[in-house]
């Protein structure tokens, strides 16, 4: 007994003095964690948690620090760990182990978090996002399969990043070992620090990696360059240090600014030199990843300064000269309470970015999104897979012309902790379509410079309008697998309206539009719609009211009686073969008068009118009664005549 007691004792004594030991490491993992040392902190926090200690903080920082450092599965490990303990946790915890969950293909588990979320805080962007496209894997599939992709030949087993082209030089961001006696690891990631490295292009290969801008590298992170078009100035990403100065905000932690280098002229060699920070940088806030839009006179960036919605949104600022204007966030259908980062602005306005934010299929996903004339994007797009994946998938680079360029990942099967990738892109992730055509002369063939076309809806809202030019050219940019109008005017002639079809796939679709001159020669019992190109008037199955499309038809035939005063009509309606004849005919006599009546109405004499119904007695094709016809085969006999019984 005494010795049981005594083992009791000690076993009770070692267990206590091991409680001490674990929240003793767990506050060295605290205060690593604090000072943004991810890597030694996941070391620390692990230690202890091997040895059976548990602590919801303790799994979240673990959680986090993999989070933070773009490992999703193991977030997801610790997270998970967190939520077997207690789900009595902030709000964000639920966002982000529903992101790590999609880094391991958990996509069920990951949308019921979403939902839940969602509930939370019913007013992120993120949650609403995910709300609005619940069958974002769905729309994220037809965007797949429309890319090559493959490794870059220039990776290292360290963090390669960021590509960006100077002439025929691909420059890019490398953690990779600069040689240096001292390395200088980042307590953050456990990387060395990074610079700028840059490899020729060799047709579909990249030559020998070399440094690059050694008087730009600093001992601190370089990333993200980007050049004007003379390749006199890169404007890069670095952390808070100039002139051996290294600035930091109000918790003492150095953050990232964007500075501007220019080429200079050294002896008989120009370099990289002259480095200014930008003017709306600031020590309590970071500024990276630049990018120039075409024309070089706005600088996108991606940002947590004030007026961020979430950990960090993109901006803009417009350059003149040597000035910056006031940075303008690009607002809530670009930015979430996520991370949106690393901006990329096409020659075909097209706004590539990574998120988090937006629904998508793990970790940062790259978005494109279309800008409008007006500077404002359309709704962002994911590119889908392969070029996103299960992991983060970021800095997108393509050559509009070849349709080639590069992305960044730390997906599975890399070499190291993040990998170039180059890609050729098979199929445009927008349908485009180019509508176009000629306007003429029906008769002669002639074209008609300075005839008005204009495009509207299938419900006749106008669209655009263009004036055909000296070749009487015209086009349009429209939306593929879309139906439209389109109207030829011009004076002299009658307009001439056709429908069309869009193709749901990229390319030009052709519409030449002839016109026909008004003056024609006519005669007593001509078909006035015949004779001066006119539809015909349909009717809706049963019905005798006026269609908006008959109204625009009865237009034409108004215009017409204006030009002739002593014209006279007789205006003829039909039904199709169903139902009874006695009914038919009823329903055609409705027909002519509600015809008759809108003529009336809008100015023409009801002495100049006749009209009566034939019911189905005046069959234009084979669909008499027991004949099987589609409604579109009946639509064409439930038709108006309007026959000339006077000039």
């Amino acid at each position: 007994m005494k010795s049981k007691a005594i083992v009791y004792i000690l076993l009770i004594s070692a267990l206590s003095f091991s409680g001490f030991a674990q929240r003793a490491a767990e506050n060295k993992g605290d205060k690593q964690y604090e000072r943004y040392a991810f890597i030694d902190a996941i070391k620390t926090y692990e230690r202890i948690a091997a040895k059976g200690y548990k602590s919801a903080d303790m799994f979240q920082k673990l959680g986090n620090s993999y989070y933070f450092n773009g490992d999703l599965p193991n977030a997801s490990k610790w997270y998970g760990e967190l939520f077997a303990m207690t789900q009595d946790v902030e709000p964000e915890y639920y966002y982000r182990y529903a992101q790590a969950l999609k880094g391991t293909g958990d996509y069920a588990k990951a949308d019921q978090l979403m939902a839940t979320f969602n509930q939370k805080v019913a007013e992120d962007l993120r949650g609403k996002k995910y709300k609005d496209n619940m069958d974002y894997m769905a729309k994220i599939r037809v965007n797949s399969g429309r890319y090559e992709i493959g490794d870059a030949g220039i990776n290292s087993e360290y963090s390669d990043y960021g590509t960006a082209m100077l002439g025929n030089k691909l420059v890019f961001t490398s953690a990779r070992d600069t040689g240096n006696l001292a390395k200088r690891k980042h307590a953050w990631t456990g990387q060395y620090f990074t610079n700028f490295y840059a490899a020729d292009v060799q047709g579909d290969s990249l030559g020998t990696v070399n440094k690059f801008a050694k008087k730009v590298n600093s001992k601190f992170n370089e990333a993200s360059a980007v050049f004007t078009k003379d390749g006199q100035t890169m404007y890069f990403t670095r952390n808070n240090f100039l002139d051996g100065k290294r600035g930091k905000n109000g918790e003492r932690i150095t953050l990232v600014k964007i500075y501007k280098a220019s080429l200079v002229k050294v002896n008989d060699t120009t370099e990289w030199g002259d480095v200014k920070e930008l003017p709306f940088n600031n020590d309590s806030y970071s500024t990276a990843h630049p990018a120039l839009s075409p024309d070089g006179n706005t600088l996108y960036f991606a940002s947590d300064m004030p007026g961020t919605k979430g950990q960090s949104d993109i901006w803009k600022v417009s350059i003149t000269g040597d000035s910056f204007g006031a940075p303008v966030n690009l607002g809530e259908m670009i930015n979430t309470e996520g991370k949106e980062t690393f901006p990329y602005l096409t020659d075909e306005n097209e706004l590539y970015f990574a998120t988090d934010g937006h629904p998508g299929l793990g970790g940062l996903d790259i978005f494109m999104a279309k800008m409008n004339d007006d500077g404002t994007f359309k709704a962002p797009i994911n590119v889908g897979e392969p070029a996103n994946s299960k992991q983060d998938d970021f800095a997108y680079y393509i050559n509009t012309t070849t349709r080639k360029g590069f992305l960044s990942s730390n997906r599975e099967g890399g070499k190291g902790y993040d990998d170039i990738y180059k890609f050729l892109e098979t199929r445009k992730l927008i349908c485009e379509q180019l509508l176009h055509g000629i306007v003429t002369d029906r008769e002669t063939g002639a074209i008609l410079p300075g005839a008005k076309v204009t495009l509207m809806d299938d419900k006749f809202n106008k669209i655009a309008e263009v004036i055909a030019d000296d070749k009487g050219y015209y086009e349009f940019e429209v939306e593929c697998d879309t139906n439209y109008y389109v109207r030829g005017e011009h004076e002299g002639y009658e307009t001439n309206e056709q429908k069309i079809k869009i193709p749901d796939t990229s390319g030009k679709t052709e519409l030449p539009i002839p016109l026909d001159k008004k003056v024609k020669p006519v005669t007593v019992g001509d078909d006035l719609a015949k004779a001066f190109g006119i539809k015909e008037i349909y009717f809706d199955l049963d019905k005798w009211n006026i269609r908006p499309d008959a109204a625009l038809e009865l237009e034409k035939i108004l215009d017409v009686l204006e030009q002739y005063p002593t014209m006279a009509l007789d205006i003829r309606a039909h039904t199709d073969s169903r139902a009874s004849h006695k009914y038919n005919e009823r329903l055609s006599d409705r027909r002519a008068k509600s015809t008759l009546e809108w003529l009336v109405k809008n100015g023409v004499d009801r002495a100049r009118l006749t009209g009566r119904g034939y019911g189905e007695t005046q069959l234009v094709n084979k669909c008499s009664d027991g004949v099987k016809c589609s409604e579109e085969e009946h639509q064409l006999n439930r038709r108006s005549q309007f026959i000339i019984t006077k000039l």
